[in-house]
């Protein structure tokens, strides 16, 4: 009997040779949704291997306001990189697979603390576990940004990597789509939707989602939506994250040669140029990947004393009044009683708000606690 493995290579072949238009979405959509079952059923036992002492992966503890994972094959420069950025020290050699732990390093920029992890070169196959590939993965998907590091010479090198990054479940650069599927006792598939649907047909959808096992469901549809988003939502476990882009080595490449590998990468995602060897580009660098990750400021007035102005908490731009409590003690949570904030989240000066307060760039906030 096939492995797990062998039944998902095997789809993926029968994928990639079906021609794709509208009359085979759903037949692609349901070969699909069954890998996803595979990768389900096969993380599963992964688990219970981890579980029952079947091999060490290594784990990474999150510190300071963000992480940023150095994603690149062996040898594009990457320990070279962290090194100069960071204060971590990640032995750099002219050969595949320098590094073989997960390196962590901490770099200060603009007031904040990020964390950059120095990884293990990735290797096409990584998704099915090739070179460590499953724990790198997971590394990866607890991150708050991936940092591509690419080499001008190597065609091909960052389309493998996206396809690992893809068939691992991160979706990088991409928004979850507002597609809502709710298991029901009886009815069948009832789809409702709010746009038109040109990629697939109520039949279509309801074909890929009883190939999922569900016999009645909901499904509500706020866009024009693929069988692939259909099959992530019912998969529930992929990763939305953030993603840019170095060409490393610009020292010793031509022009000609950056254009080309620029050229090779998606028009729509932030593309730097660097060389890690030279130090050229790495303060802007830091700037790069500081904007990319979404920061702003939040001062904080302490009850009854004047605010700090001078030095802001530096945190992610989808915080709350909660967040910032978890960040500053473990019993502000608990202890909370309310919040007042003036700024450009706040209605009026001073305004009263609780914990699940969405706070904006330059919010002046005093947190109020039960004594």
């Amino acid at each position: 009997m096939a492995t797990i493995k062998e039944q998902i290579e095997l789809i993926r072949a029968e994928i990639d040779k079906t021609q794709k238009n509208k009359a085979t979405n759903a037949h692609i959509g349901k070969l699909k949704a069954k890998i996803a079952q595979l990768k389900l059923k096969e993380e599963k036992a992964a688990a219970h291997s981890k579980a029952s002492g079947g091999g060490k992966g290594f784990e990474v503890k999150k510190s300071g306001d963000a992480t940023v994972a150095l994603v690149g094959f062996p040898s594009v420069g990457k320990s070279t990189l962290i090194s100069k950025v960071t204060d971590a020290h990640s032995e750099a050699g002219g050969y595949a697979f320098t590094t073989l732990t997960c390196i962590p390093g901490v770099m200060e920029h603009r007031g904040a603390k990020i964390q950059i992890l120095d990884l293990p070169g990735l290797i096409k196959g990584a998704s099915e576990g090739k070179g460590r590939g499953r724990e790198i993965l997971n590394v990866i998907r607890s991150a708050d940004m991936t940092l591509f590091v690419v080499d001008p010479f190597q065609d091909g090198h960052f389309n493998v990597l996206h396809k690992e990054l893809h068939n691992a479940g991160l979706r990088l650069n991409e928004t979850k789509p507002p597609v809502f599927i709710k298991r029901v006792d009886k009815g069948g598939i009832d789809v409702r939707t709010t746009v038109e649907q040109t990629h697939l047909t109520d039949a279509d959808i309801g074909e890929i989602i009883r190939s999922f096992g569900y016999t009645s469901a909901v499904v509500t549809l706020r866009e024009n939506a693929t069988a692939e988003q259909i099959v992530d939502c019912l998969a529930g476990n992929r990763v939305y994250e953030k993603a840019v882009i170095a060409i490393n080595k610009i020292d010793i490449a031509t022009e000609n040669e950056i254009v080309r590998a620029t050229k090779a990468l998606p028009d729509e995602w932030p593309v730097m140029r660097i060389s890690a060897f030279k130090d050229i580009g790495l303060e802007e660098l830091k700037d790069f990947i500081y904007d990319n990750l979404g920061f702003m400021r939040v001062f904080l007035k302490p009850q009854g004393q004047e605010a700090d102005l001078e030095e802001p908490l530096i945190v992610k731009d989808d915080s709350t009044v909660e967040n910032i409590c978890n960040k500053l003690h473990r019993d502000f949570v608990r202890k909370f009683r309310f919040a007042r904030v003036k700024g450009p989240s706040a209605k009026f000066d001073w305004q009263r708000v609780g914990l699940d307060h969405l706070l904006k760039d330059g919010d002046l906030l005093t947190i109020v606690v039960k004594r």
